[in-house]
Order: C-alpha cells, then structure tokens, then sequence
C-alpha cells in the first residue's frame, strides 16, 4: 500500500515538473554530466587513493589555471571520456569544508551488479571504512558509501546499467576489468527546497522526472540521449546522466574546503551548442561566465537557484590534445601562456609519484634481477 501510494506521489510530482519543459529542439539539452571537481589536501594522497584503491586512471597532472601554484588531477577511464572525470584541486594548506545544502555532496560511480562483494572485500582489505550495501529505488539498485583521505563522499552504485559500460574502464588498473569502475553513476545535490532547482534541470538543461524515494527526487537525461550508436551501427553508451536532488531542509548550508566538491560539470558536444544552452540560461535570468577555454574542454559556470556551481562543458578537445594516449598523465602538461614560468612551478609544486612512473620502474627493476 505504501509503495503505491509513493509511486502515485512520484506520478503526479513528475506530471507537474515536466510539463513545464521547454520548447526548444532537444538537441540544445546537455546530455549528461562530464566532470565533477572537489577540493583535496595532499596531492599524493589523493593519487594513490583514486589510482590504487578505486583503480582509476590518472589522465592528465596540470596546473589550476587560475591558481597555477596548486596541480589540478584529473582521474578517469582510459582516455577520460567526459562522464567519467573525476577532478581535484589539491590545497594542502585549506580549511576542511562541511557538506550540506547548496553543495553536489556525493559522488557515485558505477559498477556491476555482481561486485558488490568484490568491493566490499577490496576496501576492508585497504583499511578503508565502507558502508552498505543499502537498497535505492524500490530495489532498483545496491549502494556502498566510503569517504577518500579527506572525507569526501563516494557511492559505488551496482545496477543493470553498469552492463553498457564496458567501454568506460581503466582496463591497465589494479581492479579487475569485470569489477571495475564504469564512470560515474550519479552526482547527489543537496537543497533546502526543490522546485527552483528542479525547473532549471528540466526547462534549462533538459533533465526529466523520474521517481521519488523519501526526500530523493531523480532526474535523468532522455534514454535517446544517453545512448547512441558507433561506426558499426551497434548502440553505446554516452555517459552519466542521472541526478538526484536530495531536499534537506532542515540540514545546516555547506562550507567550501577540503573534502567538499567545488562543482558538477555538464557535458555538451560542440562549442555551437554550448552557446546555445547559455543563451538560455541567461533568459532564465541566471548570471553565467562568458565561455573559457581550459584547453581539454571549453567551459560557461553559473550558480543554480540553490547555490550549487554548475559548468557547462564541451566534449572536445579532449585530454589526448596535448599528450599520446599511453603518455596519458606521466608530464606535468601547461597551458601555453604559462610554458615561460615552469622552471618557477615545477619549484613550488610539491612532487609527486605517479603510477604509471612506478609501474616503469618495477619493470625495470624487475629487468634487472
């Protein structure tokens, strides 16, 4: 009985939000997210944690474009498809943030169905704390919940869609390939209302309604979108595209810091539709950034009613722009305005060791024996 009258609730919630969806074609909508950017403390923490336990690939290791004393990661699958960045600004001197409203404050990713004792067993074995699996939509879905080094919250999501991801796996990685991460699953947004929020998901970026679990309401791109077909005719899948606004409001705003996420990124094809989707978004009366190009992607920010920073992002250039895809990650790669001062950054940036240097050097050693 109370499954029903939920369903009946989620109906009628989802009636009401898309019936306002906007006019225009639908190729003007995002298609789900591209990246997510939190803030870190200590770089080589944060390395080691994404590539060693979580088994994810590091893709590119540059500078913050608009602090370049600090390095900007990013993690993703084996050439950083858009969906499946995970990025980091590594402050080791900053506050610690708190998580709440106004904030993405969860990062899901996506695994099989069949890994959920894999991982649990992998994350116990590496002393990191996990929790779960706990059910998610009637059902629909297994979630794991663990904090990284700086208490930043991850989801591992097990459901049927982690089967059309295969193309979205760090296959060189320390996980398994029929365990491994698949991109992101979801991004979790935290709010004191949902309405506003809600409206700019569905009438500006072409989300729709999908369901209500308690204070969880879903959000997700049109299946057309998500998924589109290769050279060969067969259908893939594109990326992420779920969101859920958690309405909270009774729970204290967030503070930006160490361990909290600094913004959720859209993903859209072309810089000709990126112009489009800020076009209106300002007639929606939001106060969007001009586009700035951050030479893997070009980018438009604005804040959503609740506070939270969205990005708009482009699919191209792509992070193969500047290095081979087995280089991916291995050089400290800079923009070109900021080539004449490396010899500078290369002495305040801290070192670090990347994995794929590591790897070398234990097949050299190897060599040797």
């Amino acid at each position: 009985m109370v499954k029903k009258v939920t369903m009946k609730k989620s109906q009628d919630i989802a009636k009401k939000i898309n019936s306002t969806k906007h006019g225009n074609d639908m190729q003007e909508d995002i298609l789900g997210v591209h990246h997510v950017t939190a803030i870190a403390s200590d770089p080589q923490k944060n390395i080691d944690f994404y590539t060693q336990i979580l088994g994810l690939r590091l893709v590119k290791l540059t500078v913050n474009f608009d602090d370049p004393t600090t390095y900007h990661l990013y993690f993703g699958d084996e050439i950083g498809h858009p969906g499946t960045i995970l990025t980091f600004f590594p402050w080791p001197n900053a506050p610690k943030g708190l998580r709440g409203t106004g904030q993405v404050i969860s990062i899901s990713f996506s695994i099989p169905v069949h890994s959920i004792n894999y991982w649990v067993d992998r994350l116990e074995s590496k002393k990191v704390a996990v929790l779960g699996p706990a059910k998610r939509f009637s059902d629909i879905e297994e979630v794991l919940t663990l904090y990284d080094p700086d208490g930043l919250e991850l989801e591992l999501v097990a459901n049927r869609s982690g089967k059309d991801k295969m193309h979205y796996v760090w296959r060189e990685g320390p996980v398994p390939v029929e365990h491994a991460i698949r991109g992101f699953h979801s991004v979790t947004l935290s709010e004191v209302g949902y309405e506003y929020t809600a409206h700019v998901l569905t009438n500006e970026l072409g989300f729709k309604f999908l369901s209500q679990d308690g204070s969880r309401f879903r959000f997700q791109i049109s299946e057309t979108k998500s998924f589109g077909r290769n050279k060969n005719g067969k259908q893939v899948y594109h990326g992420s595209d779920i969101v859920d606004l958690l309405c909270l409001p009774g729970a204290l705003y967030g503070i930006m810091g160490v361990g909290t996420i600094h913004h959720v990124a859209w993903r859209t094809p072309s810089d000709k539709q990126q112009k489009v989707l800020r076009a209106r978004i300002v007639k929606a009366g939001l106060n969007a950034t001009p586009i700035i190009d951050r030479t893997y992607f070009h980018s438009v920010y604005f804040r959503e009613p609740g506070g939270v920073l969205f990005e708009i992002a482009t699919n191209p250039p792509g992070f193969t722009i500047d290095e081979k895809v087995e280089e991916l990650g291995t050089h400290l790669k800079l923009p070109p305005w900021l080539e004449s001062v490396r010899k500078d950054l290369e002495k305040v940036l801290p070192p670090v060791r990347l994995p794929v240097m590591e790897k070398r050097q234990q097949a050299l050693d190897e060599e040797q024996l």
